[in-house]
């Protein structure tokens, strides 16, 4: 069984190219009007009278008529012919041949759709028998003097043809948040400073007020003068202020925070932070992000972080995890629950309480 590989399936913005298979066909009707079928009878069989010529789709066509057949086996039938007076080579079409009275408007015949390639000069297509010649000879003896229509709607079939299609306008992938990071990095244009823990960051404080309503307050607000040239900060960590920074300026994580050592301390750290500068996006990442790397280690400490910063879904996840597989032995043996039951007691009572519903159950 054929699979097919990622990059069959994943383009991106690569260049690309398509063809299309295009048929076309043209549709026209002529109508061959006859009189005085009477006078036409005893032609003789294989004589014809015709049309004239008309266009259809690039080639010529003529409705050939044959009062006595065109052929003894077709003894007292009439018969009627498609022929292309051109040089076929090959035409393909699809066309019907039916006989009307009385001005067109009734049809004596009612044959379907035939499907034919004319493909020599003397190459013609349609009925033998395609009325029985009593019939047109009563016709003749009534008041419509043995006048009638041959009506053919032809269709001929163009050759398909493919088309290169070319996407002559491949828009590039938003680049925004490159030219903010790179902006950034340089510090082009930088007008506030954060000394986090003796370390400095460079910053633009119209972006920073944008994106978090708490550095807007801190920039913009009564202390604006105390914060133009350096605000401190002491209760962050450096890499997690630069983290902090990052997604300001990219709406993203830092593409190596899940694989740095002790990434889950990290994201408690960088939820803590997100939740103090009003950054919701950031702070939902990073619940999630937790929920997903909840372990016996750290499951007590995120528990603890989670009903500090109102993060429902993740407390939920960690008491879920605590109270399934008879780990809550295990957990409780951890420095991270000795964490828990010092800084929020009342937390044991939700994990009971989901203990016995899991026993209940």
């Amino acid at each position: 069984m054929a699979t097919k590989s990622t990059s069959e399936v994943s383009h991106g913005q690569l260049p690309k190219t398509s063809s299309t298979c295009l048929t076309e066909s043209v549709t026209a009707v002529h109508d061959f009007e006859v009189a005085c079928y009477s006078l036409l009878a005893g032609m003789g069989v294989g004589k014809y009278i015709s049309s004239c010529i008309f266009s259809v789709g690039g080639h010529d066509w003529t409705i050939r008529f044959y009062p006595d057949g065109n052929n003894a086996e077709c003894a007292g039938n009439a018969s009627a012919f498609l022929y292309c007076s051109s040089q076929p080579k090959g035409v393909r079409t699809k066309f019907t041949l039916n006989m009307l009275e009385k001005e067109g408007k009734v049809l004596v015949t009612s044959f379907g759709s035939l499907e034919h390639t004319f493909s020599s000069p003397i190459d013609d297509f349609g009925f033998s028998k395609f009325v029985e010649k009593s019939r047109l000879l009563k016709s003749s003896s009534d008041a419509t003097g043995g006048y009638f229509t041959i009506r053919c709607v032809l269709t001929v079939i163009k050759e398909p043809r493919t088309e290169l299609k070319r996407n002559l306008f491949v828009v590039p992938r938003p680049n925004l948040q490159d030219h903010l990071q790179q902006m950034w990095k340089d510090g082009q244009g930088a007008d506030v400073k954060f000394s986090v823990s003796g370390q400095l960051f460079s910053a633009h404080r119209y972006l920073l007020a944008a994106r978090s309503p708490v550095f807007k307050a801190e920039l913009f607000g009564p202390m604006t003068e105390k914060a133009t040239e350096s605000i401190t900060i002491d209760d962050i960590e450096p890499p997690i202020f630069e983290a902090l920074l990052h997604f300001i300026y990219t709406d993203s994580i830092l593409d190596d925070w899940d694989s740095k050592e002790g990434k889950t301390t990290n994201m408690q750290h960088l939820l803590v932070a997100a939740d103090r500068y009003g950054l919701e996006r950031l702070r939902v990442i990073c619940e999630g992000r937790l929920r997903d790397s909840i372990d016996l280690e750290t499951v007590a400490t995120t528990l603890v972080l989670a009903e500090q910063h109102h993060c429902r879904d993740l407390k939920e996840a960690c008491i879920g995890f605590m109270t399934s597989q008879n780990r809550l032995g295990d957990i409780m043996a951890t420095d991270g629950f000795k964490h828990l039951m010092a800084s929020c007691p009342l937390l044991m009572k939700d994990i009971l309480d989901k203990v016995s519903c899991v026993l209940s159950g």
